[in-house]
């Protein structure tokens, strides 16, 4: 109960920081007692607000969803509390996860707890769109946070904020209460201090094994839970993806990367340099499907089930169109229209289709590199977290930037973890580095990521 009453003391005392849209203390502490009760140990959880929960509003960080109550849990929320999380409350994101800043969200930014600035510009952004969850855990509020991750959206906040961020295999995790943003992309995903502890909450959200209610839903092979156990990287088969040295890489995350393969080497990993040729067409053919999905699932908030409603509701048609255009940001307007553009008829042969069939290259060759690999090792983004200041002088373009590194996990499906690595040399901001691994290899990845985080 004293980790609980700690952790509600800490999200007050970082409430300037904006991580969390609802605070769920009351919550925490009875989930707490019940948890007592039955004879485990309770811990801390924050959750993006994002997944369904039936205790507290689920916004998205939207105007449209601002008063939502859902009817239900989402599954891995429902896990992690049988096991002892207590909620503390749901975190700030970007609006419907549509971004990588947590700076687009309605109810304000978020603001990196990594170093705290006086000026408004100054303040370094936490990565997105789970910079809620990340901060949380960087701030040491909680042991676990709970984030999604549809084009890197876990991982880049973890390296921003200097902690791991882990996305599993898709599937791995139930999405059955994750608002979808993009189906077939969409992983729930999990942020927390140490690799070790990213593996562990892992177990407990796949102990009950495959979710009825998702029908993407898979499980872990139990052999690979024990005979893929990794005790040492000697002899590990590591790749150097050719493509991730691009012009957008700084020298601090250049370094760092550089510096990570020389400790694989110097350990006895077998490391060699591979390419991935379609790697350059991710960006653009992520932007396609993924626009196309949104339009998709955003066709559901019509304001008339629920959501908001606009006053100006004379015809049914205006109050469709102004309660959309006042409630949704220009990100997400922006996204369905582009979304609705590559649906009609006349351009899904030239855009859509075809980005899937550049999607299917993409998997096809990254597979066919794990036949000679055991891991892949890349930055996770550009480099250290900018400042307010910079990612508005640049109109955002730097999120395209990053996304670049992490895209093809989702595209792929197969699993990936950031890990802090150093600092940068002018502001010492946080390094990752990034790590991939084939489909349901999820345990030898936690497991090279703990080695290599204790050789650092």
């Amino acid at each position: 109960m004293q980790r609980i009453e700690s952790a509600i003391e800490k999200a007050v005392k970082f409430r300037r920081h904006g991580i969390f849209i609802s605070e769920t203390f009351d919550l925490a502490r009875t989930q707490a007692r019940e948890a007592i009760q039955k004879g485990i140990t309770p811990f801390p959880v924050a959750v993006k607000d994002c997944f369904l929960t039936n205790t507290a509003n689920t916004t998205c960080a939207s105007q449209m969803l601002e008063n939502y109550c859902a009817p239900v849990n989402a599954t891995i929320v429902e896990r992690i509390v049988a096991n002892g999380g207590c909620i503390i409350g749901k975190t700030n994101l970007d609006e419907f996860c549509m971004g990588t800043s947590s700076a687009l969200g309605h109810f304000g930014p978020v603001k990196s707890a990594v170093k705290e600035e006086d000026s408004p510009d100054d303040w370094i952004i936490p990565g997105g769109s789970s910079g809620g969850s990340a901060v949380a855990v960087q701030a040491g509020i909680v042991d676990l946070a709970l984030g999604s991750d549809t084009g890197g959206s876990t991982r880049n906040p973890a390296a921003f904020n200097g902690i791991y961020g882990l996305k599993p295999t898709y599937g791995v995790l139930s999405r059955y209460g994750l608002i979808p943003l993009v189906n077939s992309l969409d992983s729930p995903s999990i942020l927390a201090t140490s690799a070790e502890k990213c593996w562990k909450y892992l177990e407990i959200m796949t102990s009950k094994g495959i979710d009825a209610a998702d029908s993407t839903s898979v499980t872990l092979p139990e052999e690979s839970k024990e005979s893929s156990r990794i005790s040492s990287l000697k002899g590990l088969k590591v790749g150097i993806p050719i493509e991730y040295h691009n012009e957008c890489l700084s020298e601090d995350a250049w370094r760092h990367w550089n510096r990570i393969v020389g400790i694989l080497k110097r350990e006895g990993a077998i490391v060699r340099v591979i390419s991935l040729p379609t790697t350059k067409y991710s960006l653009a053919c992520y932007s396609v499907i993924a626009a196309a999905d949104v339009a998709s699932n955003m066709a559901r908030y019509d304001s008339v089930a629920y959501g908001h409603r606009s006053e100006k509701n004379e015809s049914t048609y205006e109050m469709y169109a102004t309660s959309r255009s006042e409630s949704l940001n220009t990100v997400v307007r922006r996204r369905i229209f582009a979304g609705n553009y590559f649906l009609m008829k006349q351009y899904r042969k030239l855009y859509l289709d075809k980005a899937l069939k550049v999607r299917r290259l993409i998997t096809d060759e990254m597979l066919a590199a794990f036949n000679e690999v055991d891991i892949l090792v890349t930055p996770t983004a550009t480099g250290p977290a900018p400042k307010y200041s910079q990612l508005r002088d640049t109109l955002f373009s730097k999120e395209d930037d990053d996304d670049y590194f992490t895209q093809a996990a989702n595209l792929v499906g197969i699993p990936a973890i950031s890990i802090p690595v150093g600092r940068s040399d002018e502001d010492g901001l946080p390094i990752g580095v990034q790590l991939m691994a084939n489909r349901l290899n999820d345990r030898a990845l936690c497991d090279v990521a703990q080695i290599l985080s204790g050789i650092i």
